[in-house]
């Protein structure tokens, strides 16, 4: 069951954005790289998928330390927003390199038509997690019977693939479409709210009473923040991905050595951006940035068998609008290979 209790969504769904942006942007057409002619640098461009955050804190630390610099190109970074469909904007060429919230939109992406393709992944683990209280606790994925559940459109189908894959009914849980608010959880509305844990302002309110049950734990592992390119920028300018990668990656390397100085950086170029808040959030971006794997393959590494489990897991879920695209279409390891000595082994 699924019943509204916010204003219409302001952000368009992932689903019906990609579909619809399909047939346009399968040309693929590259734009070139413009002169930075204070620098004699190429520019290139990096969409996000959404607005400036501390999910760049390593692209701005790179930026600011010369990283990209020292690979003869000077970053612009394009945020994204409401009304900017990021994948299309690189799958037509509009902008060199992109990063999105979540793996899978790049899946769907791939099978509604668009020739993009993940290089890297900067977060290890998807910080998507419901939240729900002490007093009516969600610890794992069994708890969720019988409560109201309050999640953003984009987000259902998360829901849905935690609930498949735990063997739990879609009848035994009531959906809440909700836009980033927490207050339906504090207000009674709600036993459980979703949401980014590095959000840390928006769940003050929810206090230390708080439980924690992350989307990963609860068996959907999904990257976060993954990089993509188009095939055409792949095979025609190899060095130029490589470049640019070497330099995002001494970035978070950097910021993992400097994580206050990088939150400095972040904020004076995102005035928007309170530093006391960024500073506690700064701790948890790294925890997600690295671990284990990148402290053995370094950071952005990724294993074609996850992306491979989150293909079949939408497939099961009829979320293709096509055919399930092939892993090999999906994604590749060969920048992460090429780049594997300037990527830092952090854990």
């Amino acid at each position: 069951m699924t019943r509204d209790i916010s204003p219409a969504l302001s952000r368009r769904s992932v689903l019906k954005s990609l579909g619809a942006v399909g047939a346009a942007a399968c040309t693929g057409t590259f734009v070139s790289i413009e002169k930075a002619f204070a620098q004699d640098l190429q520019t290139v461009t990096l969409q996000l998928g959404w607005l400036a955050s501390n999910g760049i804190l390593g692209e701005v630390a790179a930026d600011e330390q010369g990283f990209f610099a020292e690979e003869g190109l000077a970053l612009d970074i394009v945020p994204g927003g409401p009304n900017i469909d990021g994948v299309a904007s690189v799958a037509s060429g509009r902008a060199n390199i992109g990063s999105i919230s979540s793996s899978p939109s790049l899946m769907l992406a791939r099978s509604a038509g668009l020739p993009v393709k993940c290089i890297a992944a900067g977060y290890q683990r998807h910080p998507f997690t419901y939240f729900s209280l002490e007093k009516n606790p969600v610890r794992e994925p069994k708890d969720l019977v019988g409560k109201r559940v309050a999640t953003n459109g984009t987000a259902r189908i998360l829901l849905e693939a935690l609930l498949a894959k735990n063997g739990i009914s879609e009848d035994d849980v009531e959906v809440l479409v909700m836009g980033s608010d927490m207050a339906p959880l504090m207000t009674g509305q709600a036993d459980v709210v979703t949401g980014w844990r590095t959000n840390t302002s928006a769940l003050e309110i929810l206090g230390d009473q708080r439980v924690d049950m992350s989307l990963w734990d609860a068996g959907i592992q999904l990257y976060a923040n993954p990089y993509y390119v188009t095939d055409q920028t792949l095979s025609e300018s190899p060095e130029l991905v490589q470049g640019m990668l070497r330099a995002i990656a001494k970035g978070w390397g950097w910021v993992h050595e400097n994580p206050e100085a990088a939150v400095d950086i972040l904020v004076s170029r995102y005035p928007n951006l309170d530093r006391e808040n960024e500073l506690k959030t700064v701790g948890m971006v790294l925890d997600y940035s690295f671990n284990d794997a990148t402290a053995e393959r370094g950071w952005g590494t990724m294993t074609k068998e996850n992306w491979q489990a989150q293909i079949d897991a939408y497939d099961s879920l009829g979320q293709f609008e096509n055919a399930a695209p092939a892993v090999d279409d999906v994604m590749t390891l060969s920048v992460l290979e090429e780049t594997a000595d300037a990527r830092p082994n952090y854990g």
